[in-house]
């Protein structure tokens, strides 16, 4: 017999960010955008173990800072609030005020503490704050909070994004039904060491925080820092995750079956979201799985897919249907690692275009034809050594051009 046995309306009402038991969520328009929903809040029932990353790029901002001190001075927390269509950054003390009272009107109205809640933001970059709409906004949405609401709370963290990310799993640890959800946001300024996304994930499992934190960090590098969009890395990202024990068990040991079974279902939940991302890159046509196999290394592998991924003219030619393999060796030639271009095997969706000793075994348009379709498996064999590793991208079409050069507009 199971720990849980969901009811009808428990299926109807609890699904994504709120799957986990004890989780609530609402996500609402409060006027930061002309019309869409801008403001999102996430709540814990009970206080949760908290695990995080952060963006890498020196230029964090206020709400990134907030949310590291806030990590630096305790370990569980019972909410997040989330702004989209401005990005807080670049704002100065104002703007790392105006964080610090996103946060404690959260906590007021939610009657927790401000060190707390989490805070997050996304959107333009060096414009201050509507607080006069932010404020009012946050405590109509602490009213409104709901099992029911999770579409909405991933509608509201969206900017450019074209649909809501959104990934779950359930599964039974021990004789009780454990479940993890997730939403992100992410389209473009998309690159490894995290990006212009922001990602945040709930389980009902109890887990230590120190354990909690390097699963975490551990499934993001093998998933949210394996993608590439455009080669950007912003100023807001993160990835925050919120474990609450609230299906009962006892607390998750390393080690363990069920900690094994538990890590492969967040990090699978963690890739579907990275996946989704990569999908719906700004303009974006295809999918594209690029493997590196024969490396000298694993890292050397992530060093030639990546630069694969990244180059601007191996997405294009993807996207225009060329089979191209001149660039994409080139591109595995300046990422600096180690290899024999002579031992260069490069397959397209099975079909091999590059052979060793630089033999060609297609014609040019029987090679452009592995191009069809929205998903391409790229696959790049050195004969080098045992390292392997894969990244996702996709292509470059018009578009990128046009959603990017009237993205203030």
């Amino acid at each position: 017999m199971l720990h849980e046995e969901l009811t009808a309306s428990d299926v109807a009402t609890r699904d994504g960010i709120t799957l986990p038991r004890g989780f609530r969520a609402v996500g609402i328009h409060c006027g930061i955008k002309k019309a869409k929903k801008d403001l999102a809040l996430i709540v814990s029932d009970v206080p949760a173990t908290a695990a995080a990353v952060f963006t890498q790029n020196r230029v964090q901002a206020a709400p990134v800072l907030l949310s590291k001190r806030h990590f630096s001075l305790r370990k569980t927390f019972r909410a997040i609030v989330i702004n989209s269509g401005n990005a807080n950054a670049c704002t100065g003390d104002r703007g790392y005020a105006d964080a610090c009272t996103m946060v404690e009107v959260a906590a007021e109205a939610l009657g927790v503490y401000p060190t707390e809640v989490l805070v997050a933001s996304t959107g333009v970059i060096g414009e201050p704050l509507p607080m006069e709409k932010i404020e009012p906004g946050i405590r109509t949405a602490s009213a409104l909070l709901s099992e029911s609401e999770h579409d909405s709370a991933a509608e509201a963290i969206m900017t450019t994004d074209t649909f809501k990310k959104v990934a779950t799993a359930t599964f039974e640890l021990e004789g009780r039904v454990v479940h993890i959800g997730g939403i992100a946001k992410g389209s473009g300024m998309i690159h490894p060491n995290m990006a212009t996304m922001l990602a945040f994930v709930t389980t009902d499992v109890a887990i230590e925080r120190e354990v909690f934190q390097e699963l975490l960090k551990g499934a993001v590098d093998r998933t949210f820092n394996r993608i590439v969009v455009d080669g950007d890395t912003s100023t807001n990202d993160m990835v925050i995750a919120l474990a609450n024990g609230a299906s009962g068990g006892g607390i998750l040991r390393p080690g363990t079956q069920s900690f094994k079974r538990f890590a492969q279902h967040f990090e699978h939940v963690l890739k579907q979201l990275a996946l989704a991302i990569v999908r719906d890159g700004e303009g974006a046509t295809k999918l594209v799985e690029i493997t590196v196999e024969g490396a000298t290394s694993s890292v050397d592998a992530v060093r030639a897919a990546k630069a694969v991924a990244l180059s601007p003219l191996v997405k294009t030619a993807l996207h225009g249907e060329d089979a191209n393999w001149g660039r994409i060796i080139a591109a595995v030639g300046y990422s600096g690692i180690e290899f024999d271009p002579a031992k260069c095997e490069i397959v397209i969706n099975t079909i091999p275009i590059l052979s060793q000793n630089f033999v060609v075994p297609l014609g040019n348009r029987e090679a452009n034809r592995t191009l069809a379709g929205d998903f391409i498996a790229l696959h790049i064999r050195l004969h080098g050594g045992e390292g392997k590793a894969t990244v996702w991208t996709c292509d470059f079409s018009e578009q990128y051009v046009v959603i990017n050069g009237s993205y203030r507009s």
